[in-house]
């Protein structure tokens, strides 16, 4: 099937879209699109996957449980030489918590780029991002710190902000959790897509110590609704980029969710 990837933005968040088709149902299937298009350009050692958590529960990872599983098969069977006593599934049950604190769990839309070079190990995230990221401080305070995490660790980072029935903006709570100037905000009532490689350096401190310092690329683009969307780098490891077309993968989302 050709999909035709000149489609402008459509406004999923009033009506008469918004109270006639999810956009939580969109969101999942650009996601989608998005990792579809990685996939087909990714050099070997990567792929992309989509994370797609609503509320953002905390969950197992499936290869994790395989693997524990099999461990678990193997020490059964006398496997390694070494006995191991392992207790029946749901035989503990704890005390009851002497503390419970308030949790905030940003929603999570998300494709991951993930090398195999070393072990499955994430080099970018492209994060679309949901109202509930936008409607209140803590909220949108844990979404830029997801964000400034992913930075620290060197990992590659993409946000896409389409929802407009909040005017919160994500981009200009992750300047200010970083702590930079505000001279680099975007205007808040703006949509917008924006790309952030985190550059690592060395420095020689006039102590004779070296120390780490570094930088955050940024490449942004507003969004206009009835606008067009940009193409962007996805900043991986090892210098890398990978140009993400926005257009052409909401383009597709667009057709197969029959928005056309």
């Amino acid at each position: 099937m050709q999909y035709n990837s000149a489609m402008p933005l459509l406004d999923h968040f009033h009506p008469p879209l918004y109270s006639e088709r999810h956009w939580e149902a969109f969101h999942a299937r650009w996601a989608v699109a998005i990792a579809d298009a990685l996939n087909g350009s990714l050099p070997e050692e990567y792929f992309a996957e989509t994370q797609t958590h609503a509320g953002s529960p905390v969950e197992v990872d499936v290869a994790t449980f395989e693997q524990a599983a099999s461990a678990r098969s193997l020490a059964a069977m006398g496997g390694g030489g070494t006995a191991v006593l392992a207790a029946p599934v749901g035989l503990y049950s704890p005390p009851a918590p002497q503390l419970s604190i308030p949790g905030v769990f940003p929603d999570q839309i998300e494709v991951r780029v993930i090398s195999r070079e070393a072990g499955p190990t994430l080099v970018a995230a492209i994060e679309l991002v949901s109202p509930g990221n936008k409607d209140r401080a803590d909220l949108r305070r844990a979404f830029a710190s997801k964000c400034s995490a992913y930075l620290q660790q060197g990992v590659g980072l993409m946000v896409v902000d389409i929802v407009s029935n909040r005017h919160a903006n994500l981009h200009n709570e992750l300047i200010d959790l970083l702590g930079v100037d505000e001279g680099l905000h975007l205007p808040i009532e703006r949509l917008y897509a924006a790309a952030y490689h985190p550059v690592r350096g060395q420095t020689k401190l006039p102590s004779g110590v070296t120390a780490t310092t570094g930088r955050i690329d940024v490449w942004h683009a507003l969004l206009t609704i009835g606008g067009d969307l940009p193409v962007l780098p996805l900043p991986m490891d090892k210098d890398q980029f990978i140009p993400v077309d926005l257009e052409a993968t909401y383009g597709e989302a667009r057709q197969r969710s029959r928005l056309a």
